[in-house]
């Protein structure tokens, strides 16, 4: 693997064909109210502009009435939740605007990565003439906090945890590869050594909390972490 001070020099655009995994959806939890999907990576949160195929399109040929809450980058898997109702969607999308659910993602970064716990805390703006990349801008960025936790040492990777506190487009890989460790196989963001170590971008949507919309209970959601 390159060295470190490589590491957060940006890859040229790669080209790319849209192929989503064609096994079926899976439905971790349903009730009157909301659904709770484990996405694979490579598949769309929503149909694209030349892309129909997505996580909403299958959900709806299950359940119609399903309403879309927030969503996930195409190359993060994990949890994602919808609505039933739409009582239930403004509920759920208040919680997510307002910051009130708690996710934990996990990923798998380039190196070893110093100390145990942290905060990154660097604002994000959209890079626009790289679309869809993003950047970090102290000047007009949006405020962008990212908490991270060692949880595996491997022999040339660190396996975190990541706490976003904000939801800005692309956080979690953007702060990675700032704080000089992308995650591994991001197609965007890494060099061609560190996006040629896994089969698919490490990053998984693992831990979702927030509360019922019928009751306002606490309720929690795990997805397994597939690498």
């Amino acid at each position: 693997m390159s060295s470190p001070k490589d590491w957060t020099d940006l890859p040229e655009r790669r080209a790319f064909t849209y192929d989503p995994p064609n096994d079926p959806l899976k439905i971790l939890h349903t009730d009157d109210d909301l659904l709770v999907i484990d996405k694979p990576s490579g598949l769309l949160s929503v149909p694209g502009r030349d892309n129909p195929d997505s996580a909403q399109t299958r959900l709806l040929d299950l359940h119609p009435e399903s309403l879309l809450v927030h969503r996930l980058d195409m190359a993060t898997s994990g949890l994602m939740v919808f609505a039933r109702n739409k009582t239930a969607q403004r509920h759920l999308g208040l919680q997510f605007e307002r910051r009130h659910t708690t996710k934990t993602y996990i990923a798998r970064v380039a190196g070893h990565v110093d100390g145990q716990s942290g905060r990154i805390n660097q604002p994000l703006i959209a890079d626009w003439p790289n679309r869809p990349r993003q950047m970090v801008s102290w000047e007009h960025g949006k405020p962008s906090i990212t908490d991270w936790e060692v949880i595996a040492r491997e022999e040339t990777a660190t396996r975190l945890a990541l706490h976003p506190i904000t939801g800005r487009s692309h956080q979690l890989r953007v702060h990675c590869w700032a704080m000089g460790h992308p995650i591994l196989g991001d197609r965007i963001y890494a060099v061609d050594v560190i996006f040629n170590a896994a089969p698919r971008l490490q990053l998984h949507a693992w831990k979702l909390g927030l509360r019922h919309p019928r009751d306002g209970s606490h309720i929690h959601f795990e997805a397994a972490c597939p690498f």
